[in-house]
């Protein structure tokens, strides 16, 4: 019997004019609207020469905002990475009434405007919020000081820590994990030798995204902040104030120095996803009994 059976076309191909077309639009998107407004950043940035652009970062009043956005980025990175994996850890590995309710309370902030959010810490903690006379009474100030500007960012922040890893280790399973406990390990010889190893990498690109986020960050802070110069200003907000008050060269400096860190943000993502991928790949990987 003669076999008649030929291969069908593959339906999944495009024609080339097609992909050209896709190709074009896609680097002519990037380009429009990515690749030109960073160049215009660092252009008009470096317009009237390196000295005038050091100058505008060595500025007091920039210098303080570089570092209020480092210290906050340093107290909730490391707060929303332990919600994060305390958060990832119950709701991938236990099942409990409420369970529904905690992640859409985690995914809350991706709803809410960043606005919307400073104004309620106002409503809550301002000297006519809910809680203002009990604060001041107290003499404690949350509102138009650092501790309004970190709570702030670490509710717009929260989700990215838990929402990377809740995904992550739904998909590892728990197999290992258990395998772990029958042999004897104990919860913290689970976690740091199981559990840490293979979401490293997941936790990796949650903390990345997350202190991208909470450097970046511009409604809810300006909302809680109060504008003070030298005081309570980050840098998004800095560069604001600059560039009303039409001092472009150091408005333009702080917007490159933001924007370089978000490109070094990127590579480190590419890099992790890179390694990510290649772990993933060895896990699928057969193993080798050694039986012929």
């Amino acid at each position: 019997m003669t076999n008649t059976f030929t291969k069908p076309k593959d339906a999944t191909i495009d024609p080339l004019w097609v992909r050209i077309l896709l190709t074009v639009i896609a680097v002519a998107f990037l380009a429009l609207f990515l690749l030109v407004p960073l160049a215009i950043v660092f252009s008009e940035a470096f317009k009237k020469g390196v000295h005038v652009y050091f100058a505008a970062l060595k500025d007091p009043d920039a210098w303080s905002a570089i570092r209020l956005t480092l210290l906050t980025a340093i107290i909730v990175v490391p707060l929303n990475t332990i919600f994060g994996v305390a958060a990832a850890w119950a709701i991938s590995r236990f099942q409990f009434r409420g369970k529904t309710i905690l992640v859409s309370l985690i995914d809350l902030p991706f709803a809410v405007s960043p606005v919307i959010a400073g104004l309620t810490f106002v409503l809550l903690f301002g000297a006519d919020g809910l809680l203002g006379p009990w604060l001041s009474d107290h003499n404690i100030q949350l509102i138009f000081a650092v501790p309004g500007i970190v709570l702030a960012t670490a509710f717009v922040t929260f989700p990215f820590v838990a929402r990377e890893l809740i995904a992550f280790m739904q998909a590892q399973g728990a197999q290992e994990e258990e395998a772990a406990v029958v042999l004897g390990a104990s919860g913290w010889q689970m976690f740091r030798r199981v559990t840490l190893p293979n979401i490293k990498w997941g936790l990796l690109y949650g903390v990345i995204l997350c202190n991208a986020r909470a450097m970046g960050e511009f409604g809810a802070v300006s909302v809680v902040s109060g504008h003070i110069r030298g005081l309570t200003n980050t840098i998004p907000l800095q560069v604001e104030i600059l560039y009303n008050e039409y001092n472009f060269a150091a408005s333009f400096a702080l917007a490159s120095l933001l924007a370089f860190l978000a490109l070094v943000t990127l590579l480190i993502k590419k890099f992790i996803e890179h390694r990510a991928h290649l772990q993933l790949l060895e896990s699928q990987k057969p193993v080798d009994l050694g039986v012929n």
